[in-house]
């Protein structure tokens, strides 16, 4: 069994051996701390504390090794983990070596006598007294390959020798179990990573590939306005520039991005994007650079993140203008350096990644407020494209409202046509909500329509009213603050943060009749006259139907958003 014994034989000492009524108590109690969701370090201690209470041992050592034979995890019984790092290093690699080569058990009576320890300072191994112990491995292995050893010591006792078959045989099963545990984490790692990808491919080619305009795919329109920007996307896709793409919501900023890969030589490669504004700082971090195991609670394995997973593709990061100042300057360093670190690792990474960033922010405006980092402005705005507002591209409206009735009859099975009267009303509208609210407007008035032909009466607006009116008044000049329409111009050159201003005059609301003595320098608060429920229509569109960003609108938390459209009975748009 390629174990090394050695003393005299004598009667065995109280717990030198495990029984196998214990024994089966063990392995029991140690399979269910296997199976817990726990970091996968924390569930390897616990293994050495319950072992600890099963057998007679000093120190025991879990480590867990890399392709290379390197140690790559270890823990021990009673150190933190570097201490059992320290520890495990201190192993003659005899012995080590001869586990995992032998990937067989090695037993050392007696260490100050056997050859494998040679020249080791027992005093290295925590015994100031001198004090000699012996010493089980075992490997843990991984199908035939050895991938860990575990390891425990204890006191000798000179008077007798110690039975060791039965606490072999014992750690044996131990290190069968942890082996079977590290082979389920690393399918599941494997799993979500490939998971993860096919999801990002079948996202790339979730544009119906029927629907082209200019020779790109899910663009529709063929005004001049669009025609500008699909030459421009033909030009500046061929270079490895970072394009920022400017324009309210609802314009198809994703769509554009999404042409722009596959106009370049990267089309063959991952288009890989993320919502900046849905997900928190923390969690943006290990979105965008991912993590390592053990980085935070519930980081079981390692995962790749979006930057690795573009890697020679392009990363398109959508709302860049709600990310805050903070990760501002983490995101800097990737784009100046093209390199970054794990959350939790040390090991500089380097990715070859096209990045494209879209907005509907006054991005100028917000670096001259300090919201916004100048640094972080010149680098993603290299290239800047302005997509064209609905209501500048009305030549598109016939094209774009019977691609989506199509699609609705597609869905639906459905055999809608549009009337001319039907067109009339499309075109007598501002669409403040763009292409997005065109569609939202094309599958409510076809849900609703009594016949095979839409008619202008099947419209909301010509019955109980339609989204716009509720929305900006029923007047596509009257813009609500914060969606004012971006001019296709070149942006003005940034400059430095203005000084705050001048502390302004404080407002009242004076009862009626009474007389206000600052009455010229005095602001009156007028009450919203919008309704709750208007006020969060209202938010929900500007904010493209993100939560999170809603919830800034309006001063509320997520949660708060999530419970108020419960209330109201608003069900989310998806894009």
């Amino acid at each position: 069994m390629g174990l090394e014994l050695g003393g005299s034989i004598g009667a065995p000492p109280p717990r030198t051996m495990v029984s196998g009524e214990t024994a089966l108590v063990g392995i029991y109690e140690i399979s269910k701390l296997l199976a817990s969701p726990n970091r996968l370090e924390n569930v390897l201690a616990g293994v050495l504390t319950l072992l600890s209470s099963f057998l007679d041992m000093r120190h025991g050592l879990i480590a867990l090794l890399d392709s290379k034979g390197a140690p790559e995890v270890v823990v021990g019984s009673g150190w933190s983990e570097g201490a059992a790092k320290v520890f495990f290093d201190r192993l003659p690699e005899r012995a080590v070596g001869q586990i995992v080569a032998t990937k067989m058990p090695v037993v050392v009576d007696d260490v100050a006598t056997s050859p494998l320890f040679e020249g080791m300072d027992l005093a290295d191994w925590g015994n100031e007294d001198g004090q000699s112990f012996s010493m089980i491995g075992v490997p843990i292995k991984d199908g035939d390959a050895v991938v860990g050893t575990l390891t425990v010591d204890r006191a000798r006792n000179t008077r007798s020798s110690v039975l060791f078959d039965h606490d072999v045989r014992f750690l044996t099963m131990i290190a069968n179990l942890v082996g079977q545990t590290l082979r389920l984490h690393k399918l599941i790692a494997r799993d979500r990573e490939r998971l993860m990808i096919e999801s990002a491919w079948r996202e790339k080619s979730a544009i119906p590939p029927e629907v082209k305009a200019e020779g790109l795919k899910g663009i529709v329109g063929d005004s001049p306005a669009v025609r500008a920007v699909v030459e421009k996307i033909r030009i500046v896709a061929k270079a490895k520039s970072t394009v920022l793409l400017r324009g309210e919501s609802g314009t198809g900023k994703e769509l554009f991005a999404a042409a722009i890969h596959d106009q370049s030589p990267r089309r063959n490669k991952p288009f890989v994007k993320l919502n900046c504004a849905a997900l928190p700082e923390s969690v943006l971090e290990s979105e965008l650079f991912g993590h390592e195991r053990g980085a935070f609670t519930g980081a079981a394995n390692m995962r790749k993140g979006r930057f690795e997973l573009a890697d020679g593709g392009t990363l398109f990061l959508d709302e860049i203008g709600e990310i805050t100042p903070a990760f501002q300057a983490k995101l800097l360093r990737v784009l100046q350096e093209g390199e970054f670190e794990r959350v939790g690792g040390a090991r500089t990474l380097k990715v070859d990644v096209r990045l494209v960033c879209a907005t509907n922010r006054n991005l100028e405006e917000a670096v001259q407020r300090g919201e916004f980092r100048a640094d972080l402005y010149y680098r993603i705005s290299v290239v800047p494209i302005f997509l064209p507002p609905l209501r500048d591209r009305k030549g598109d409206l016939d094209l774009l409202a019977n691609e989506f009735l199509r699609r609705f009859n597609t869905e639906q099975g459905g055999k809608l046509k549009l009337s001319e009267s039907a067109m009339s009303v499309l075109n007598e509208c501002g669409f403040p909500g763009n292409i997005r609210e065109l569609e939202n407007c094309i599958y409510r008035t076809a849900t609703l329509a009594h016949g095979d032909i839409i008619i202008d009466k099947d419209f909301s607006c010509r019955k109980d009213g339609c989204l716009s009116s509720i929305l900006w008044s029923g007047s596509s000049s009257k813009w609500p603050t914060g969606v004012t329409p971006l001019p296709i111009v070149a942006p003005q050159p940034v400059r430095p943060p203005a000084p705050p201003p001048a502390e302004a005059p404080s407002a009242c609301a004076p009862a009626p009749g009474d007389t206000c003595p600052g009455a010229e320098n005095c602001t009156v608060i007028e009450k919203d006259p919008r309704t709750d429920y208007e006020k969060l229509v209202d938010a929900m569109e500007r904010a493209g139907w993100v939560k999170a960003k809603a919830a800034r609108l309006l001063g509320l938390t997520p949660r708060q958003i999530g419970y108020a459209l419960q209330k109201h009975g608003i069900e989310v748009k998806k894009f």
